[in-house]
């Protein structure tokens, strides 16, 4: 009992503004899998990006913005610039702005990771694709 007055009162505590949710958005699926925007201030934004099993993102660049990958669950295998690198759980990359980048999951489970974006400019419109699966031009990643 006491332990559930305790979580009670912590709900409770006002959220300073800096930390407010802004620009949530709901879960958004795409054809290689869904992602969520957990949380959008001015300059960053926070996603949970989820990869089915043998499907990839665009390979892509960003005028805007840079990206850290932090993967949670699956496996993940990454190409930033000319390198190309497989990341499990725990395990995190960088990707700078205007460099080409891809996203796949080669493994049986789906990939699970955190997104954090960097930039002046955060828009899903701030993509260039060089090469796509699902033949998308200019729709959103």
């Amino acid at each position: 009992m006491a332990q559930s007055q305790e979580t009670s009162s912590i709900a409770s505590l006002p959220v300073p503004p800096s930390v407010t949710p802004r620009g949530v958005a709901a879960t958004e699926l795409r054809p290689w899998g869904s992602f969520t925007v957990l949380e959008e201030g001015r300059g960053y934004k926070i996603k949970r990006i989820e990869v089915k099993p043998g499907h990839r993102l665009s390979l892509q660049m960003h005028h805007h913005r840079s990206e850290h990958w932090i993967v949670v669950s699956g496996t993940a295998k990454v190409v930033c610039g000319d390198e190309e690198i497989l990341l499990s759980n725990n395990r995190s990359t960088y990707v700078p702005q205007c460099t080409a980048h891809r996203l796949e999951n080669p493994g049986v489970i789906n990939l699970v990771l955190i997104e954090v974006q960097n930039g002046e400019y955060l828009g899903e419109d701030d993509i260039i694709r060089y090469q796509d699966d699902y033949s998308r031009v200019s729709q959103d990643d």
